[in-house]
């Protein structure tokens, strides 16, 4: 399961005014560990910033999920808070979630972040909204896990709003569990693995 980590790096930057200053800038980033959020900030950094910088800070951030939209170079902040239903008590209990939403002003976050959540199905409040020291992020992409192909079916086209941007989760808690993956009417017999050597 990958977790997300916010990773301050100092580095010596060039000011558009063509000044160097020394700054230290958080990125958020997807990893297994903070080893691994250290050697992963490493190798996105690497060719991004010039001469040396160092990792100064690595610290587990609890992120839901991430909204990012192309058009934005701003990261918001955004709580969330409701009520989970519990067996024992007859009143719920109170749940808060942060995400983060790119975004021009806080307006904007805001209405991103309800279209974004449109398909809740709990009643929720957003008791804040505040401009994330972020500069970038980098979600968790494994090369070596096989990916899943579906295939495409012909439908009747559906408008969907436009500028909807990516959604990145770090845990992979959309799939609850593998067999859902699977077509409950096929046959294991069926299934081959493409893997297998062909001698």
């Amino acid at each position: 399961m990958n977790n997300w980590f916010t990773v301050k790096v100092k580095y010596t930057k060039q000011l558009d005014n063509g000044q160097f200053k020394r700054v230290s800038e958080p990125y958020l980033l997807a990893a297994l560990t903070f080893t691994d959020a250290e050697a992963r900030i490493y190798e996105e950094l690497g060719n991004v910033i010039r001469g040396e910088f160092n990792v100064v800070g690595i610290a587990r951030t609890e992120i839901h999920d991430i909204f990012a939209y192309d058009d934005a170079d701003y990261w918001y902040k955004v709580k969330i808070t409701y009520e989970a239903p519990t067996e024992d008590e007859e009143k719920g209990r109170k749940v808060s979630q942060n995400f983060l939403v790119a975004a021009h002003s806080v307006k904007d976050a805001y209405e991103r972040i309800k279209e974004s959540l449109s398909g809740l199905m709990v009643d929720y409040q957003i008791p804040s909204i505040a401009i994330s020291a972020i500069v970038d992020i980098f979600p968790y992409y494994d090369d070596s896990e096989p990916k899943i192909t579906v295939p495409v079916i012909e439908k009747e086209v559906v408008h969907t709003p436009s500028g909807r941007g990516q959604v990145f989760s770090a845990s992979g808690s959309d799939i609850d569990d593998e067999e859902d993956l699977v077509d409950k009417d096929v046959d294991s017999s069926e299934l081959e693995d493409e893997y297998t050597d062909e001698e």
